[in-house]
């Protein structure tokens, strides 16, 4: 579906100032979706809003269709009547720059178990009734998140294949009894699910307000350790025996590693998921327009043919592609859901089959200006060869900073850019591809927030292939300058990408 011409930036909540200590839903979002609306953006741009697990990922989650409690905004709660500002007198002084999960994740658990508690007792006739009807309604995948959660918790926090074997393999009699067990728990996890969902609902139409609407990601691919895989075990390529990832997931070597990056989530059985009418998936976009307006695909090229690394293997390199049905898919996706607003992150190892299935379905593909400038003329990330039907990053999440990436390119790739430019601007290199994304025919430019502030490595969200200190970036409060503002706001509108024409 080719887009109007517009732009917009790229950033996840988790990133936004908070005296808690991580981004969340509260006042810094909404200022941030003025910034945008001042600054003629159209697009807010954001991860993946699941539950993360091991590493803070929101790439691997425990859920594919629930929201993250870590986003939740305590001061929210206040206004609902289920905190009140003395729950806040003893927080500790958290890092400016960045978010230190060990030290954020008990505060904010034992908060919003203090928020369920409270609304036990304290809900209203109303809050009760809303709260039964999102149970309901959500209740395709809530029921199986939640339940999967308490037993995950009653299990130390193992892995569900190494929980007791009827309960992994979903014993009926089994779940029943640790249903009943697990009452308490289980309410709590949906509580904040629908606090989450609440909260996210009314940023969103905020946004929508305002004129701004939310591109989300769905990764190709969920967590094996998830109440995804341990619910629908059929649709994964699963050892039957022990439940590990018979095949698992991941690229071959790339830009990005020398060795590949092998994910280890588990691959799909797309020909289970096709005798399904793939239902499990169309429940997933169902779920994401719940919390988004326009959808980009992480890894589309997965969706024709994916990279399957066997089981044991410790880098990708011994991997093959196999053929995925991506052309049925999508048509059941379009026959169920219509023609929906979907961006194709196509990056890495595209082939004429890819870029005929992105085609088909006019899904806009990604051109990112950090890799234009590395080789010769015919450099499909470079400006000139761009068709229109095509949303330019600077960078991406899994990119450095445009400072970050000049500092460190190579001789070859800054001669080159320089060639292309004339001369860096006084402005700075990030400013000098920001006006090339924006200036560009593509129809949509995005721009990550960092490269908007002028930010060096020390903002890089993510170091592909490393599992530890990333997603941890945030920005200060008071960073949104008018200064930065208005620089945006008139380039923005000198590209022609501004919601008011002049």
């Amino acid at each position: 579906m080719p887009f109007p011409r517009s732009s917009g930036i790229l950033l996840h909540p988790s990133s936004f100032p908070s005296r808690f200590g991580i981004g969340d839903l509260g006042s810094e979002a909404y200022r941030f979706i003025d910034f945008l609306k001042e600054t003629y953006q159209q697009y807010w741009q954001v991860l993946p809003l699941g539950p993360t697990g091991y590493g803070n990922s929101p790439y691997m989650c425990y859920s594919a269709m629930a929201g993250n409690p870590l986003l939740i905004s305590p001061e929210k709660l206040v206004d609902e009547g289920l905190l009140t500002t003395q729950d806040f007198a003893d927080l500790p002084t958290f890092p400016a720059n960045t978010v230190d999960f060990d030290q954020v994740i008990p505060i904010k658990i034992n908060l919003l178990t203090q928020a369920c508690e409270n609304f036990k007792t304290q809900a209203t006739t109303d809050q009760k009734q809303a709260f039964a009807k999102f149970c309901d309604s959500k209740a395709y995948w809530l029921d199986n998140y939640a339940l999967f959660m308490a037993l995950k918790d009653s299990q130390n926090g193992e892995s569900w294949y190494s929980w007791d074997k009827e309960i992994a393999k979903r014993d009926p009699e089994a779940l029943n009894k640790v249903e009943n067990e697990l009452k308490e728990p289980i309410f709590y996890y949906k509580f904040i699910q629908y606090e989450f969902f609440r909260q996210w609902s009314e940023l969103k139409k905020y946004a929508n307000d305002h004129g701004i609407d939310i591109i989300g990601d769905i990764p190709i691919y969920v967590a094996h350790d998830s109440a995804d895989v341990w619910a629908n075990p059929d649709i994964f390529a699963l050892d039957e025996e022990t439940g590990e990832a018979a095949q698992m997931a991941g690229v071959p070597p790339d830009y990005f590693s020398t060795t590949g990056q092998l994910w280890g989530n588990p691959v799909y059985n797309w020909e289970e998921l096709e005798k399904q009418d793939f239902k499990w998936w169309v429940q997933r976009f169902e779920a994401m327009l719940d919390y988004v307006d326009i959808i980009r695909i992480d890894h589309f090229r997965g969706f024709e043919a994916f990279w399957s690394v066997p089981q044991g293997e410790e880098n990708a390199i011994n991997g093959e592609w196999v053929d995925a049905p991506g052309d049925a898919f999508f048509e059941v996706i379009k026959q169920k859901l219509g023609k929906l607003p979907i961006l194709a992150e196509d990056l890495g190892v595209i082939t004429p089959g890819v870029e005929a299935l992105r085609d088909k379905f006019e899904f806009p593909g990604m051109k990112v200006l950090q890799f234009a400038f590395g080789s010769d003329p015919g450099n499909p990330f470079l400006p000139f060869n761009y068709p229109r039907n095509a949303v330019v990053y600077t960078g991406t999440h899994d990119n450095d900073t445009t400072l970050g990436w000049f500092d460190q390119a190579s001789d070859w790739e800054k001669r080159n850019l320089l060639m292309y430019l004339g001369s860096i601007s006084p402005d700075g290199v990030n400013w000098d591809l920001i006006r090339l994304a924006l200036s560009s025919i593509a129809n949509q430019a995005i721009i990550p927030l960092q490269d908007v502030l002028g930010l060096g490595t020390e903002a890089r969200m993510n170091f592909p292939s490393t599992a530890e200190g990333n997603w941890d970036w945030c920005y200060q409060a008071g960073a949104l300058t008018d200064e930065v503002g208005d620089r945006l706001k008139n380039l923005t509108q000198l590209c022609g990408r501004s919601p008011i024409k002049s």
